[in-house]
């Protein structure tokens, strides 16, 4: 508009006359227009090339080792999952997988598809600078969507689907809160990948990877296992804008509040940790494959039968949004060690307190955390305090399993590739 109102001072001085006077005017308009032009193009490719390298360093430090896989002192427990069949189908998963590798073009199923033992498994991050691999939903057309949403479908159980769709909800409700940012926000903000061609017989699967929400989903014969696993949001409740009214982790907030008021006064001096919360306590994130946990809090077998189910049902919470068949064999192998499972508690216990918890065994890990604020930390009276309106949660499987890699060493030992 300012380039305009100079050119027309320009014809107006020509008119006149004063020919000088209008080239000048002229060469001024013409640099601040290019002076606008160049100085936004290059903080756009500044921010792409920082969200670029900050990817590669995470990537880079969090590679470096191989992979081995969580546990208390640095060794693994042999004999924990057992290449078996469960029993439950994985016809659904398999199928869906095909139909949506079949409507991408050529072109899109290159960038999509991954050897079964790649390093994408890997590459996941909850953070939304994170530059990701695979198909994006933002990207794709309405039915190349529908399929990967059969796909989830497939997978997840229904309140599994709901939680991820909820969270991309929310992801677009931060970009709103955020000065409508949908260049780093918003629901279509979400890759699937494939690792491995999806098969009745040979490993195979399926990851998910976008802001607070990461499924990594490996199959092999009708064994899954569905870790690890992030949900989370910020916000957890949308107070306005399109999506108005959703809100995700609720009954893992509730449930976790419930479980350490369901302990005596003895048991809770075992259970916590700390009642001081000043910061993030999860440990299970992003390239934190290796990472050493000893057991702490209170032990299972410390509880009564009441309380053990309680304990039971908060896990439920979480391992119910694999697909119902195979939620219940993984609860099962979870009861099989409940003695040998620990829950562990930082922060208040009153209603409106901020917390972690955590449910640790051989087979599973859980973590339940209320964040300091991220993406809403300039919001006017933000504070950097946790609060409950940014939670992440965190399911792994200890010992080696995770992203089913015990299952594929030991299916390469008894079939060599």
């Amino acid at each position: 508009m300012k380039t305009l109102r100079a050119i027309e001072r320009y014809k107006l001085f020509i008119k006149i006359g004063l020919v000088p006077l209008a080239s000048f005017f002229l060469l001024i308009a013409g640099w601040g227009y290019w002076a606008r032009t160049f100085s936004q193009q290059p903080a756009q490719q500044s921010r792409e090339e920082r969200f670029r390298a900050q990817s590669k360093a995470a990537e880079d430090k969090g590679l470096a080792e191989a992979y081995k896989g969580i546990t208390t002192d640095g060794n693994l427990i042999p004999g924990l999952f057992p290449v078996r069949s469960t029993g439950v189908s994985t016809e659904p998963v398999r199928k869906a997988a095909d139909a949506f590798l079949a409507v991408l073009t050529a072109e899109q199923r290159a960038k999509t598809l991954f050897d079964v033992n790649d390093s994408e498994w890997r590459k996941w991050m909850n953070q939304h600078f994170y530059i990701r691999q695979g198909m994006g939903f933002k990207d794709m057309t309405e039915t190349q969507r529908a399929a990967a949403l059969g796909l989830l479908r497939a997978g997840l159980s229904a309140k599994g689907l709901k939680l991820t769709q909820d969270i991309m909800k929310l992801n677009h409700t931060l970009g709103e809160l955020t000065n409508n940012n949908f260049e780093e926000y918003g629901e279509g903000r979400y890759y699937i990948t494939v690792m491995g061609k999806p098969s009745a017989k040979e490993p195979w699967g399926w990851q998910l990877d976008g802001h607070h929400c990461i499924v990594n989903y490996f199959v092999l014969g009708d064994q899954v296992v569905m870790s690890p696993a992030f949900f989370g949001s910020e916000p957890v409740i949308a107070h306005a804008g399109k999506y108005k009214g959703t809100m995700v982790l609720q009954d893992e907030q509730a449930k976790g509040l419930a479980m350490i008021n369901a302990l005596t006064e003895a048991q809770r001096k075992k259970a916590i940790l700390s009642v001081s919360k000043t910061g993030n306590n999860n440990l299970g994130e992003a390239f934190k494959d290796n990472f050493l946990l000893d057991y702490t809090g209170i032990r299972a077998s410390e509880l009564t039968a009441k309380q053990k189910e309680q304990l039971l049902a908060l896990v439920g919470e979480y391992v119910g949004n694999m697909d119902d068949g195979h939620a219940k064999v993984k609860m099962s192998e979870v009861k099989k060690h409940l003695d040998n499972t620990w829950f562990a508690w930082i922060g208040g216990t009153e209603s409106k307190s901020v917390f972690y918890y955590r449910i640790h065994s051989p087979v599973i890990l859980v973590e339940f955390d209320h964040q300091s604020p991220a993406g809403l930390r300039n919001l006017p009276g933000a504070t950097r305090a946790p609060n409950p309106e940014h939670i992440h949660t965190v399911v792994r499987t200890p010992n080696g399993n995770d992203y089913g890699k015990d299952l594929l060493r030991q299916h390469y030992q008894q079939h060599p590739h």
